[in-house]
């Protein structure tokens, strides 16, 4: 037996002995509509073709807005709230344009933030000198070996 969705115009195969003569509730498994069933007049499946063949309609799909308003109160019985300036949007397959962080702005950000640690303890490094005596060794190391890469580098640029 051959079913169509009211909805979507869908067709299904059933087999025939699953709807019986009471009807039975079927559901659309491309749109989701729900219907109840019944059989139909035994008409043979050559008469049905021919039938088709005759009478052919040709249906114009529209896509459906999955979240209008009208289609949630027809599926689901939702009444939601709609305000008078509700327009459909028709730009769905809109790409938004992506912005790539890249590597070198991942170096940038670190030379800045690299740079504003050195700011902040060449500032406060007499007060924590003297807050803490013993890590005056550990800034002084720190210092010389900054000053090795910055005459490395000079000399490698050079």
């Amino acid at each position: 037996m051959l079913l169509n969705c009211n909805s979507c115009q869908k067709k299904f195969v059933v087999p025939d002995g699953a709807i019986t003569k009471s009807g039975r509730l079927v559901q659309c498994g491309s749109c989701g509509n729900k219907w109840t069933q019944y059989p139909e007049k035994d008409i043979s499946i050559k008469e049905r073709l021919d039938n088709k063949s005759e009478t052919k309609i040709t249906k114009a799909r529209s896509k459906k807005n999955l979240y209008s308003p009208e289609y949630l109160k027809k599926k689901y019985g939702l009444d939601v709230g709609v305000n008078k300036n509700y327009k459909v949007n028709k730009t769905l397959n809109v790409k938004k344009k992506k912005t790539n962080f890249g590597f070198y702005s991942y170096i940038i950000i670190l030379f800045v933030f690299l740079a504003a640690l050195f700011g902040i303890l060449s500032l406060t490094e007499e007060m924590i000198i003297f807050k803490y005596p013993a890590t005056e060794i550990y800034i002084n190391y720190f210092y010389e070996v900054i000053n090795i890469i910055k005459f490395s580098l000079a000399e490698f640029i050079n």
